[in-house]
């Protein structure tokens, strides 16, 4: 494979500026079709980002020969069964997060996968940011001596700015994304703190639903104990008053923390020798980074950047957290 023939599965939102346009600018690439189940909005997508084919059936652009990848970014109930379906086309597959409804789901696209000669990448795409690169830099270093714990808090009101918007908001309808809010932001950040510290040893929480106003949980409490000893607690919560409202991971260690927001550009450091911020300036197309090392995954040219098993270890966790 020479070259990567997009298709994109579900050009909603996230697809409008975050990822679609970079599968058009990154090298060996070209993005040919787009499918949505509205036609006028498929074709509404398709003439303005300059995209030649648009469909309204998601096999009909399965089928297409001329695509070998495609991308799959529809709500989390249909990745399990658009995934097996693109894989048993045989094409290659970026797909968002979470990767399914529950690591059942995910443990039955991993086995898919053994049995193909498909590639698929985990649209964790953090992991390619500036900002987090200099993270985990700062931490490789041990800008911070040896990882005590890490805390994060993503407390927000019922109408929180970090959400993004969607014709209906399926995000708190369990059916559709497997739970709330949670399962939209947690795993970007479930995903780092497993890219930061390894693999785990004991996984803890709880949830419940405060405000039913809808029926998704809206408090989720979390603590895990990595192998190398370094703990972590979260709590997420989405229905505290806009004043209180907070984005926040703090990494301590025993000289010293890193602290940073998960949808700011800034980091910083302050150790017993150095106290330091660092700025990054925002990606027109945040998941630019992210998809171009997928490409080049695919491609033969480097590795996998977010494999399946990753992605599962990120749902057990979630699981776990909701259990």
């Amino acid at each position: 494979m020479k070259k990567l023939v997009w298709g994109i599965i579900g050009c909603g939102d996230v697809a409008e500026v975050k990822s679609g346009p970079a599968f058009q600018q990154i090298k060996d690439s070209e993005l040919l079709a787009v499918m949505r189940r509205d036609t006028e909005k498929a074709r509404d997508f398709a003439q303005r980002h300059n995209v030649p084919v648009w469909y309204d059936d998601a096999e009909e652009l399965l089928n297409d020969s001329r695509i070998n990848a495609v991308y799959i970014a529809t709500p989390p109930s249909t990745h399990v069964e658009l995934t097996l379906k693109a894989i048993k086309a045989g094409k290659n597959i970026y797909l968002e997060k979470p990767m399914a409804m529950d690591s059942q789901e995910a443990v039955s696209i991993i086995k898919a996968l053994e049995q193909s000669k498909s590639k698929l990448t985990v649209a964790h795409y953090r992991r390619k940011l500036p900002a987090f690169l200099k993270v985990k830099e700062l931490l490789e270093e041990k800008s911070i001596g040896a990882v005590r714990f890490a805390d994060i808090k993503i407390l927000q009101p019922p109408k929180s700015d970090l959400i993004a918007e969607s014709d209906e908001n399926w995000r708190i309808d369990p059916a559709i994304s497997g739970g709330g809010y949670f399962h939209d932001l947690a795993p970007h950040q479930i995903d780092l703190m497993y890219h930061f510290f390894g693999e785990t040893q004991q996984i803890e929480g709880f949830s419940s639903n405060q405000n039913p106003s809808y029926p998704a949980d809206d408090i989720v409490n979390g603590i895990i104990r990595f192998k190398n000893e370094v703990h972590f607690n979260g709590i997420w919560s989405f229905n505290v008053s806009a004043a209180d409202q907070n984005d926040e991971c703090i990494i301590y260690g025993s000289k010293g923390a890193i602290s940073f927001s998960f949808f700011g550009d800034k980091v910083f450091l302050k150790s017993e020798d150095r106290s330091e911020e660092f700025n990054f300036e925002p990606l027109p197309h945040v998941q630019l980074p992210m998809i171009t090392a997928t490409a080049d995954y695919f491609l033969g040219r480097g590795k996998n950047p977010c494999s399946a098993e990753d992605g599962l270890v990120v749902m057990k966790i979630m699981d776990r957290f909701c259990s």
